[in-house]
């Protein structure tokens, strides 16, 4: 592995803990919080007046199960980083599958509907894209050293 993509690897294996940090306090945010006050974190470019009401207990249930997704999501990637930081190339996968696969389900049914802002929303997709691409450019260059070498 060359000293660009062992950068690369640490570039993104500090992109993970960012976004493993903030969906790990996301997940207890939401967690601990009311349901009304869980959507507003979670939808914070609606405005939170509209999201105030008496939610059953289920819908309680399912933001909570949303938020222990999270934590645990967040809890992944953040070691999926430091194995991908020791220049584990199956954690490249593993990471990307758990934090990018949340992702894409963000980014469908929450960012592009316009349901948050910017900052730290649309940025966390930004940071994990980035993350991803930096990842598999490293892991796709050590396969076909190796192709070469075989």
């Amino acid at each position: 592995m060359t000293k660009t993509q062992t950068t690369a690897l640490k570039i993104a294996a500090i992109l993970w803990v960012i976004w493993g940090l903030v969906h790990t306090l996301a997940g207890v945010m939401t967690i601990i919080q009311a349901p009304s006050g869980g959507f507003a974190a979670i939808a914070d470019a609606v405005d939170p007046a509209l999201l105030v009401a008496d939610y059953h207990p289920a819908v309680g249930g399912v933001l909570n199960q949303h938020g222990f997704n999270l934590l645990w999501i967040g809890i992944v990637t953040i070691l999926g980083a430091s194995f991908i930081w020791r220049r584990n190339l199956t954690a490249i996968w593993v990471t990307a599958m758990v934090g990018g696969l949340a992702d894409i389900g963000y980014l469908v049914f929450v960012d592009l509907p316009g349901y948050v802002n910017f900052f730290p929303g649309t940025v966390m997709t930004l940071i994990s894209g980035s993350a991803i691409v930096l990842s598999f450019w490293v892991w796709l260059g050590t396969r076909r050293l190796s192709a070469t070498q075989a």
